[in-house]
């Protein structure tokens, strides 16, 4: 039987994406090796993230910390304030703390092996199996969600995720070559991207459509099936935004663990079903008609936003002030950018 495997690497020799932390097939066959730590910047803001979304990220990261070295000895309130928007906030902690553990105790040098590589900060199985084949070639099994989309057609497997993991995983150890692992890694997570898509696959250019049993039974576009999701739950809390006269905006730092943590914020209320006013100040509140509404993974959020405007002689209970001329709302995580730029088109309205 032919190795599918060359297959595909023949067409991502091709058709290979060009990405900022990725070596083409020509360099990498010319012997350029790829900069691990670009490599697992990337797989840490890829996770539940668009590679749309994080070009402009990882550039920016790549600018303001060139190196692992120079990315440890960050503050921590820089690199979540240019963090701010990417969400998952838990990574960027982690980036941190991954980044000093392996310059501490690895002398800034990245491990190589999937093993070695699974004991960092942030790093799961796919993320070590994506950075040990990528940035190392070694022959690691790299599943994300193009991959098992990719599995379940070649193979024609109609039993839904989660529990047909295991079964695509090992499908695709099976394909995983050892030699070019990296590229193949890349190959066919571009395939998922590019030709075999969720709707739509575009099976008559597909380098693998000969032996694709979901083309020939033609069932390729209900696959892969998946477990019918919960519903999502909805839940509220008060944001309070206060300015003071000259400008400055009041503002907290998240706690370190929990959703947006570590994040600077507006001052705000538990998020529940029935969230219990916590103000930052004795003072009166206009409360806004518009609701910012922001969706996390597992709820949707509504936000009532309650503003007020102060002089430098009152006192707040927690937070601090950012001056006007330091104040960037792009610092902000989405939810509270939300929450921002109702309250600026408020103030620009009056």
């Amino acid at each position: 039987m032919r190795d599918l495997s060359l297959d595909l690497l023949a067409w991502y020799d091709v058709h290979a994406r060009e990405m900022p932390w990725r070596i083409g097939p020509a360099d990498r066959k010319a012997g350029v090796r790829p900069d691990p730590y670009a490599v697992w910047l990337s797989e840490v803001m890829l996770q539940q993230t668009t590679v749309a979304a994080v070009r402009a990220y990882h550039n920016k990261f790549m600018g303001l910390w060139p190196t692992v070295s120079v990315l440890a000895a960050a503050q921590d309130a820089d690199v979540m304030a240019a963090w701010a928007g990417l969400g998952y906030y838990a990574r960027a902690r982690n980036l941190l703390k991954c980044a000093c553990k392996i310059v501490d105790e690895h002398a800034g040098v990245f491990p190589e092996t999937n093993d070695e590589l699974l004991t960092l900060p942030g790093i799961g199985p796919y993320t070590a199996a994506a950075i040990s084949a990528i940035a190392f070639d070694q022959p690691s099994v790299v599943v994300d969600g193009n991959v098992e989309r990719v599995m379940a057609r070649l193979h024609n497997v109609h039993d839904p995720l989660p529990a047909s993991k295991p079964a695509l995983t090992a499908h695709a150890a099976a394909l995983t070559p050892r030699l070019r692992a990296g590229d193949y890694a890349q190959a066919v997570m571009d395939l998922g991207a590019t030709i075999c898509t969720p709707r739509n696959p575009a099976c008559v250019i597909c380098p693998w459509r000969e032996p694709c049993a979901a083309r020939a039974e033609g069932t390729a576009a209900e696959l892969p099936k998946k477990t019918p999701k919960k519903k999502v739950p909805t839940r509220y809390g008060i944001a309070y935004v206060v300015r003071r006269n000259d400008g400055a905006w009041l503002l907290e730092t998240r706690p370190e663990k929990g959703l947006l943590g570590g994040m600077r914020a507006f001052p705000g209320t538990d998020w529940s079903e029935a969230p219990q006013p916590d103000p930052p100040l004795d003072v009166a509140w206009t409360t806004m008609n518009d609701v910012a509404r922001h969706t996390f993974t597992h709820f949707h959020l509504e936000l009532t936003i309650m503003t007020a405007t102060i002089g430098p002689e009152d006192t707040v209970d927690r937070g601090y002030f950012v001056e006007k001329a330091e104040f960037n709302p792009r610092d902000l995580p989405t939810a509270m950018r939300k929450v921002y730029a109702l309250v600026d088109a408020t103030l620009r309205d009056n």
